[in-house]
């Protein structure tokens, strides 16, 4: 592409058109009194425009233009009346934008217009960068009633200017909204504040509205709010951020966990806008909302990215009328999701932490919640990790023992399942059913280890949804890392990697290695005691060699951005399994005793249960079959 320049001979040309355009100017140039003369007759045509415009129309829609009754004559309110209705005499009610209040658990502004929650400031918590916790700030959330009026309008209370006023009951702090039609006619907000408590008593009543509301509509609750980041991974403290709810008394279900997603849904006791570490939850405390049309959309769209935001959830909530008047009672909690607290108000509201469905979920409300609430209370937050972890591995050192017992048995077994083997080379299935006599006489059935293996999962399952949903671990530091709730960052990268992210957190690496160790001790001790591949089955041996260094890979790069709590309990965690390993090996399982008990064992009748009696016989039916076929050919 050619360049553009400008030569000599342009600049000149631009200095003559500009020479001649201000002569022109100064040529044509008014003099004083025609000056004069043009701004008097400005003046009147603005005086004019202003007289017409005051008696054709009072257009007042926004907080800045709201007017004062004694300021307009008879047509401006007729006017007004004409286009508002009932409605007019809000706006010409005067009051200031914002009204603050605090507790010792908030800093709350309410905004006039719309008479909601303009900002929610949690004074006791910060986020990751020390900036203060705020659920509702710079229009993330928005609470409106959508009503239909006798005269066939429909209104939203967000348009209209609340008369707001605070007093005393108690101890308590009331903040009263009042959108009003008239002095005695207005639909009030009322928000009671308790001392110490992140749970708003709000209510929704009218007083002498019945003739106002169309009541063959009902009033729709609207209630959007987008989740504010608090964390220092956004992709983590999304991953636990969801709209949960409690509907059909007990029954508590949530929407998408990463996409977006809507539901209807009836009966709903609450919904709970969570994100991560807190919570906004609306609760209906007289009785179940009828129906709630809910959504969610996740708005980290690129998690390289510093999103501000999480997710937006929306809930539409249609209210009913008594005797043509509103009246809900209702809860408004913005505080921590800390199970200790939500338990308090007896609303089931703790259900809304993801502690794992069934037997998963159990385990952690009755074991590991309240072991760790105690010893939290008298150890530092990462020694209580270490001992929980001890405790735990201790209650489960019997399985252990178990599984290495039948190892131990399999291993000394192994000369004589190899001699069965080639004996009954050109026969499998016969020597499959010596193999089985032999392993039952000896009580040696490579099930005993694999059924105390499973008894393991539902715990490890149960910790590992524990540690990211544990609120006291939040902001708590131990050793290196300074927050036991997210990753511990010991170099930061200068670039993204991914799925392994832009820093490298040292205990999952602590906790690969341990792990890797740990498999190969296993691993090698199951493969000593495997035979040869069967044909047409997998080789087991290879595939648990892969399992040595796929299983800490897998722990290197999945957790480099979970919570570096949990990557501390699976380092102690497996250091303690290979002590453990080691202690029964070498001080615990004699060998030699082992051998002469399965030699007594083989020597006893052994008697068949049913199942072995059941295998036994299909066994033998299909050796028959299989003989019946090799003669047919011949």
């Amino acid at each position: 592409m050619e360049e553009k320049k400008l030569d000599i001979n342009s600049i000149i040309g631009f200095v003559l058109i500009f020479g001649i355009l201000v002569y022109m100017m100064y040529q044509n140039a008014p003099s004083p009194e025609e000056i004069e003369a043009q701004k008097q007759a400005e003046q009147e045509q603005v005086e004019e425009e202003k007289k017409t415009s005051k008696q054709n129309e009072a257009v007042v829609t926004t907080a800045s233009d709201y007017v004062n009754a004694k300021d307009l004559d008879s047509t401006q309110l007729a006017s007004l009346q004409s286009k508002e209705g009932s409605l007019a005499y809000a706006l010409t009610l005067p009051g200031e934008d914002f009204t603050t209040v605090e507790t010792d658990v908030f800093k709350l502004k309410f905004s006039r217009m719309g008479g909601h929650l303009a900002e929610v400031k949690l004074k006791k918590f910060v986020t990751f960068d020390s900036l203060p916790i705020y659920m509702v700030k710079d229009q993330n959330s928005a609470f409106n009633l959508t009503f239909g009026t006798s005269d066939n309008r429909t209104r939203n209370t967000k348009d209209y200017p609340f008369q707001s006023s605070v007093s005393k009951s108690g101890e308590n702090t009331i903040v009263s909204m009042k959108l009003k039609f008239s002095e005695t006619e207005f639909l009030e907000y009322r928000y009671e504040l308790k001392p110490d408590d992140y749970m708003i008593d709000f209510s929704i009543k009218s007083q002498g509205l019945s003739g106002e509301f169309n009541t063959s509509q009902p009033i729709v609750l609207d209630w959007k709010q987008k989740g504010i980041r608090h964390a220092k991974s956004i992709s983590y403290e999304n991953r636990y951020t969801r709209l949960t709810y409690m509907h059909d008394e007990d029954r508590v279900e949530k929407l998408s966990q990463m996409g977006d997603d809507e539901e209807t849904v009836e009966d709903v006791e609450w919904l709970s806008y969570r994100q991560h570490f807190f919570s906004s939850i609306l609760v209906a405390n007289d009785s179940p909302f009828s129906k709630a049309e809910l959504t969610s959309q996740n708005l980290v769209e690129d998690e390289e990215v510093d999103s501000l935001f999480t997710k937006l959830y929306t809930s539409k909530i249609p209210l009913a009328y008594n005797g043509g008047e509103v009246n809900k009672n209702l809860g408004l909690y913005y505080g921590p999701t800390d199970a200790k607290i939500l338990k308090t108000y007896d609303k089931s509201l703790e259900e809304s932490i993801p502690f794992g469905w069934g037997i998963f979920g159990w385990i952690n409300k009755a074991l590991f919640i309240p072991l760790f609430g105690w010893l939290s209370s008298i150890l530092p937050y990462g020694i209580a990790i270490i001992v929980m972890t001890v405790l735990v591995k201790l209650m489960l050192s019997f399985v252990q023992y178990k599984q290495f017992l039948s190892q131990a048995k399999m291993k000394i077994l192994k000369p004589e399942l190899d001699a069965i083997r080639e004996k009954h080379k050109d026969n499998k299935l016969k020597a499959q059913q010596e193999t089985m006599a032999l392993q039952s006489k000896a009580g040696a059935s490579p099930l005993s280890g694999c059924l105390p293996g499973l008894m393991q999962i539902p715990v490890f399952y149960a910790l590992f949804m524990f540690f990211p949903t544990a609120f006291d671990l939040r902001q708590k530091s131990f050793l290196w890392a300074d927050d036991l709730s997210s990753y511990d960052s010991v170099a930061d990268l200068p670039f993204n990697i991914p799925f392994y992210g832009d820093h490298v957190a040292l205990f999952p690496i602590l906790a690969a290695i341990a792990i890797f160790f740990y498999m190969k001790m296993t691993t090698g001790q199951q493969t000593a005691m495997q035979g040869p591949p069967q044909e047409g089955m997998p080789d087991m041996g290879k595939m648990m060699k892969y399992m040595i260094y796929f299983s800490p890979l897998l722990m290197l790069i999945f957790f480099n951005n979970y919570a570096s709590g949990l990557s501390l309990y699976y380092f102690i965690s497996n250091l303690i399994s290979i002590g453990i390993m080691l202690v029964i090996k070498n001080y615990i399982i004699d060998e030699n005793k082992v051998l002469a008990k399965i030699e007594v064992s083989k020597s006893k009748p052994k008697k068949q249960n049913k199942f072995q009696r059941k295998m036994a016989e299909m066994m033998e039916q299909a050796e028959q079959q299989k003989q019946a076929q090799q003669k047919r050919k011949k």
